[in-house]
């Protein structure tokens, strides 16, 4: 399909959108089938029209040269999953690289991203894709290895998101610590929201002190605190604001935040963040983000909440419009009560290295690809990209 080449794309997306938003009020079905695959070509036309956005910050300086710098990566992923396991009772599971398209277990991130997919020839008729996330894949972990509430798993997640907008925090390719644990019905509050991320502060924290002692010259300084907001305070305080500038106000004043209630629509019809509607509850969950003076903006260092129970998992697809994932494996066993409830996250691995080595972009931290004017870009600056 070619329709968004030549002078005409812009003529061609107005028709497109007319039947985009037709057909998503009036029949889902036709949406999903016809329409969405083309708006899902035109944002990805987009993507590769807008040239990435590359900060450079004045005088950097990176510290450690590249050798040093993956002594200090090891260092700091092996030394805090040991922390993370032992603090927060879960254990280490090997987790899949790419799972089966009709199981429903991939996470459709904001809906427009296309997973990385292939056949198998020893399994005829399927169609495989490389996971975005393991969210739904830990929950029926859970179940199948037998874990009990105040149980959990954690695994390295490596994944591949072909149309992520690659800047100096972004990379197609994202590495994460991925985990999950068991709760009970009763805990599904905010109370367990908010100890939660108390402990992986604290956990964050106390890795700040260890980085310290080996790198001095690396680290940034953490609060003694995490600041707790839901997006809708913090729209009603910026509301003139987009999401993006907010956070950078808010962290900037706090130095790290949970934001609290991600995926739902805000008071001007438009939710802070896209959230896929099948594994976090949107009245649960939130972001942990910090300060980063590096870059002078806010960066995420984790994602996570309570998931969804039989209730929040019917309304929100029908919110987003899209009840017709009910029909799929994992949708299904959750409706009929099969599946444990669970509170998890994703903790990225190299967000974590980029922030305690003061590292300007996440190409000095993981081996990726760049456009080669970005890379011709960040080596004059002095930021030796991988």
């Amino acid at each position: 399909m070619a329709l968004f080449t030549g002078t005409n794309f812009h003529k061609t997306f107005a028709i497109i959108i007319k039947f985009h938003l037709k057909l998503l009020c009036n029949n889902v079905t036709m949406y999903v089938l016809y329409v969405s695959p083309i708006f899902r070509e035109y944002i990805t036309f987009l993507r590769r029209k807008i040239p990435m956005e590359l900060i450079i910050p004045e005088h950097y300086d990176p510290r450690l040269d590249i050798r040093e710098t993956q002594d200090a990566i090891k260092y700091i992923r092996d030394t805090f999953q040991k922390e993370m396991g032992r603090e927060m009772h879960l254990e280490r599971i090997s987790a899949p690289l790419f799972v089966e398209k009709s199981s429903g277990l991939n996470d459709n991130l904001n809906g427009v991203e296309r997973p990385v997919s292939f056949d198998m020839a020893a399994i005829p008729g399927e169609t495989m894709e490389v996971v975005h996330s393991l969210a739904k894949w830990k929950r029926m972990a859970l179940k199948e290895y037998g874990f009990q509430p105040g149980e959990g798993l954690y695994t390295n997640m490596n994944a591949i998101r072909r149309d992520e907008e690659l800047d100096n925090l972004h990379s197609c390719y994202v590495d994460q610590w991925d985990w999950e644990k068991v709760i009970t019905r009763e805990d599904r509050n905010e109370k367990t929201l908010k100890d939660t991320v108390r402990l992986i502060f604290k956990i964050i924290k106390h890795m700040q002190h260890e980085v310290w002692y080996k790198y001095p010259q690396a680290v940034n300084q953490l609060p003694d605190n995490i600041f707790f907001i839901t997006t809708s305070e913090l729209e009603a305080m910026y509301p003139d604001k987009t999401p993006k500038e907010r956070e950078n106000l808010i962290t900037k004043e706090h130095g790290c935040v949970f934001l609290m209630q991600i995926g739902d629509k805000l008071a001007n019809g438009k939710p802070h963040d896209g959230r896929a509607p099948d594994y976090d509850d949107w009245k649960l969950n939130g972001d942990i983000i910090v300060y980063y003076p590096v870059l002078d903006i806010a960066l995420e260092l984790s994602s996570m909440g309570i998931r969804v129970d039989e209730k929040s998992l019917h309304e929100q697809l029908v919110a987003a419009g899209c009840v017709e994932r009910e029909k799929l494996a994992f949708q299904k066993a959750l409706l009929n009560g099969e599946l444990p409830y669970t509170i998890g996250g994703g903790i990225g691995q190299s967000r974590i290295c980029m922030f305690f080595l003061r590292k300007a972009h996440i190409g000095e931290i993981q081996s990726s690809l760049w456009p080669d004017e970005v890379r011709a870009e960040a080596a004059k600056a002095g930021i030796p990209l991988l």
